[in-house]
Order: C-alpha cells, then structure tokens, then sequence
C-alpha cells in the first residue's frame, strides 16, 4: 500500500522475519511495525516487543513475535558471534544505487527458544543490502547463495540478472584471515522450477541436487543445494527473487497474510 502512495518512509516499515524449520516446531512471523513501534540506537534496535542488540562482539537477537498464518508464540534468544567482521561492501547495479556485503561471513549462532522448546548451536552468516530505492526500480531477479569451504572461509556466489546483457556476477571467497578473493564461478546450471513454477539457477561444477526446500512463494525461493565449487563437494544456501512476480497485483493482495503490519 505504501508503494502505491509514492516515497515512503523506511523507519516507518520494520519488521523482523523469523523463519523455523525443524521438525514439530516449523514457525513463521514478519509483522511490520510503524516508526512509533520501533527504536534506534547506535547498539541497539527495538521492533516493537523484539530487540536487536550489539555489545561490540556478540549480536543478540531477543524475539518475541507471533506466528502467522497459524497465531503461535515464537520467543527465545538467538545469540550470533562473527569470526571476524568485515567492512567490504559493492554495489550490486550499474548505477551503484544498491549494494551488499558480508558483515560476517563466517558466524557461530547458539539458539535457545522457549516457544516452540528448541536449543541448537552451528554455523552461521550475516550480511547486508542496502539501496535508495525500492528494489523494483533496480533489479528483475537474481540467484545467491553462499557456501562454507574446508578452509574455513565462505564462497558467495550472487547471479544478478542472470542471462542478461546488464547483469552482473560477483564470486567471492572471504577468508578466516579477512582477505577478500574472487574466483572463476563455474558454469551456470537450470535447477527444476519450484511448485510456484519460479526458474532458478546455481554456478556449479557439477549437477546441482537439492536437499531441502525451504521456501517456496510466487516471488521467492530459498533452499539447501548439494553442487561442487572450487574443487569441494559443498552444502549451499541458495536463494531466488523475482521481482515483478513481487510486485504484481495478485501478490501484493496476498502479503498482508504472510506480512500484517502493526501500527
């Protein structure tokens, strides 16, 4: 709706998404809060009864939200702890109106939740995008994923427009020793499309296996590929945007069931 009224304040849209997939607790939540809902300060950021916290080594993530479409509870804490940071950031179009970067590529997460009862710790990721426009003015779709290597550093893999004369395709290896390297990506290899009938695709060595579907929306998928890069049998996070599914009519109709707002 705020789209369609023009430029909108960002303050004013916050939301926390919160994703659980294991078995007998899988929860979903991403209610957006309006500006009176929601603090910033330099080390912390409080959206509506959820708080994000930095303490200069750990990131603290203290949620309290309720799921959707199903009203459940999801409470905990998620405690996130880089290996190292890093300050590397690139844009993402030509016009450098977007850009990302890893804050840390190589995380450990320790979860303790008390709504659903779960306690886990591994491996995790942390990065950003940022842009001054909305996503729809720079971008049709894209394909990232990240991968952990035996060396201990993190290969990303973004696919910007794929197939396109404008596209770009960054293929990055951030080092445990904060080197930044890039590296030849492999050829591009079809996955079969999602059940929502979205195309994505994987750089890869070798046949691409999908292990475990995540997300499957009209717009958006996110799931766990087996492939080979740079000579590993690796374990990926992949993700798929297709932004004019996401912005046509009949999805945007739909969001307000996946993402309610709160004042």
């Amino acid at each position: 709706m705020a789209r369609r009224r023009g430029v909108a304040d960002p303050n004013d849209h916050n939301a926390l998404n919160v994703a659980l997939y294991g078995r007998g607790g899988k929860r979903w939540s991403m209610t957006e809060r309006g500006a009176r809902h929601c603090a910033r300060e330099a080390d912390c950021f409080t959206i509506g009864p959820s708080q994000l916290q930095w303490d200069g080594r750990h990131l603290t993530i203290h949620i309290d939200e309720i799921g959707v479409p199903l009203p459940r509870r999801i409470r905990g804490t998620v405690r996130v702890t880089p290996d190292r940071l890093f300050g590397f950031s690139t844009p993402l179009d030509a016009d450098g109106r977007h850009h990302w970067g890893p804050i840390a590529p190589s995380a450990r997460v320790e979860v303790e939740l008390q709504q659903p009862a779960q306690r886990w710790h591994g491996h995790a990721y942390l990065d950003s995008n940022e842009g001054e426009e909305p996503v729809a003015r720079g971008f049709r779709e894209w394909d990232w994923s990240r991968c952990q290597l035996a060396d201990g550093s993190t290969a990303v893999l973004y696919d910007v427009e794929p197939g396109q004369a404008g596209g770009r395709l960054l293929a990055l290896r951030f080092g445990p020793d904060g080197s930044v390297k890039p590296f030849d990506a492999p050829p591009q290899r079809k996955l079969a499309h999602t059940a929502w009938r979205l195309p994505r695709r994987m750089r890869s060595d070798s046949p691409v296996s999908v292990l475990q579907q995540l997300e499957d929306t009209p717009f958006y998928q996110r799931a766990v590929l087996q492939s080979h890069l740079l000579g590993e049998k690796v374990t990926s996070f992949h993700e798929t945007l297709n932004v004019p599914r996401l912005v046509s009519p009949v999805v945007q109709a739909m969001l307000p069931w996946r993402m309610p707002r709160r004042g």
